[in-house]
């Protein structure tokens, strides 16, 4: 293939992703408008406290989604379609399994959970509402998130985009309808996201019920070691959603010691303004991985080094161009989600949006590369990067930081541990690269 045909492609496919992508956060953004509008910095509060809850259902279905459908497009371009059917019916099967589990945590441990997740008298209704409504709807957010990376792998990217931005749009409409004319408080901001995979599910099932598609459910055997596979290959994009739940809970504690609930409704803007920056990473991440698997499963080394190529360079540009505009517009930015003109509430989250995302640009490379490693059937650096980012280096530092250097020691533990895990990363590659070099396998040189 052209090195021109291959850029067409990546830019097909990562735009549409992230464009998808970005809509997708929007689910999360939209609630904490809305509900920092409607019910102000306890809302807030109780919003930051349920959404890490939300990055495990996410996260679980994502690990399915993206590890199933590496191994699809793998088998797929090599012409084997049993084996490809059989991964998506394994990967149906998990995704009801887990979801069922999520499902009975909402209807009978969405109280205790949120306690254990921080919340005091003050927040505790709002909270547990919201999470008993997000962790019912598990079933409609998993299930959603199998059929976009399984359609996005059989070569039609624009209705998984379209799907997304569809199920994003309406919750953006829902909220404002149930909180504010219909005035549903919180349970309308946790019903209206609920909603939104149910739509985007309606969105993408004419692709299934016309038969355009080439991966069906078909009568097999649960195979353990098949299941292994796809969670192997998943897990990097289940620890990419759930290390920002585990990082929202950690910091919440320590937040919580250093500045109360005020300072959690500050972080609560942060943290959302993060879902929706490190979207942008997913989206390209997602929108790469059909492209190199199927190169990979055919065997073409040159256009996978192009494609990482091209991936890494739009990674920079949007992390400058994303940074430049929070450092420049952090009063303005954190003024829209602080509705009660909170001056503590306003300087918390402009001291914070400047020092956290500096560690955008080092947060998209780990991500790239991580998919990277798995898209090319190597999924062990790319456990390594996850984990390192996810949970080793980030929740001690950001003890040791905060013990040291207080708010501004928790908003400096991000960056730190993304800066850190770059650095390992590049030498994981390198490492990978000389090694199968080589032994003449996968990959080359970026």
């Amino acid at each position: 293939m052209q090195e021109k045909s291959c850029f067409g492609l990546f830019m097909k496919y990562a735009s549409l992703n992230v464009l998808g992508m970005i809509a997708l956060s929007c689910y999360i953004l939209a609630d904490t408008f809305f509900v920092s509008q409607a019910l102000g910095a306890n809302g807030l509060t109780a919003l930051n406290l349920a959404i890490p809850v939300y990055s495990f259902i996410n996260g679980s279905g994502l690990m399915i989604g993206m590890g199933g459908g590496t191994k699809y497009s793998i088998f797929k371009s090599q012409e084997n379609k049993e084996r490809a059917d059989q991964i998506f019916t394994n990967g149906a099967v998990m995704t009801a399994v887990i979801a069922g589990i999520f499902f009975l945590l909402g209807i009978f441990a969405a109280g205790p959970l949120i306690r254990l997740l921080g919340a005091d008298d003050t927040v505790y209704e709002m909270g547990k509402t919201y999470l008993r409504v997000i962790l019912v709807f598990a079933p409609m957010f998993m299930t959603n998130n199998l059929l976009l990376c399984f359609i996005r792998n059989d070569g039609s990217p624009q209705l998984s985009m379209a799907a997304m931005i569809g199920g994003s749009l309406s919750n953006v409409v829902l909220d404002y309808v149930f909180m504010f004319p219909l005035k549903m408080g919180i349970f309308g901001a946790a019903f209206a996201t609920g909603l939104a995979p149910v739509i985007s599910i309606g969105i993408l099932s004419p692709y299934l019920l016309r038969k355009k598609n080439q991966f069906h459910l078909k009568k097999c055997r649960i195979l353990p070691g098949l299941i292994l596979g796809i969670f192997s290959s998943g897990l990097p994009s289940l620890i990419t959603e759930v290390s920002s739940g585990i990082v929202i809970i950690v910091f919440n504690m320590i937040i919580l010691g250093l500045a109360g609930n005020t300072g959690v409704a500050a972080y609560g803007v942060i943290a959302n303004l993060s879902l929706v920056v490190i979207a942008i990473y997913t989206g390209i991440s997602q929108g790469i991985q059909p492209l190199m698997s199927s190169f990979y499963g055919a065997g073409n080394r040159k256009n996978i080094n192009s494609i990482l190529r091209y991936a890494m360079t739009a990674a920079v540009l949007i992390s400058v161009a994303v940074y430049l505009t929070i450092y420049f517009g952090a009063d303005p930015i954190a003024a829209v989600f602080n509705s009660e003109q909170n001056p503590t509430l306003q300087s918390i989250a402009r001291q914070g949006l400047r020092i956290y995302f500096t560690g955008c640009i080092f947060a998209g490379f780990n991500i790239l590369l991580s998919v990277y490693f798995t898209s090319t059937d190597n999924p062990l650096p790319a456990h390594i990067i996850s984990l390192l980012r996810g949970f080793i280096l980030i929740i001690p530092l950001a003890f040791l930081l905060s013990a040291l250097g207080k708010l501004l020691g928790v908003w400096a533990a991000f960056p730190a541990t993304e800066l850190l895990v770059c650095l390992i990363g590049l030498g994981l590659f390198l490492k990978s690269s000389g090694g199968r070099r080589r032994s003449g396998n996968f990959p080359g040189r970026l």
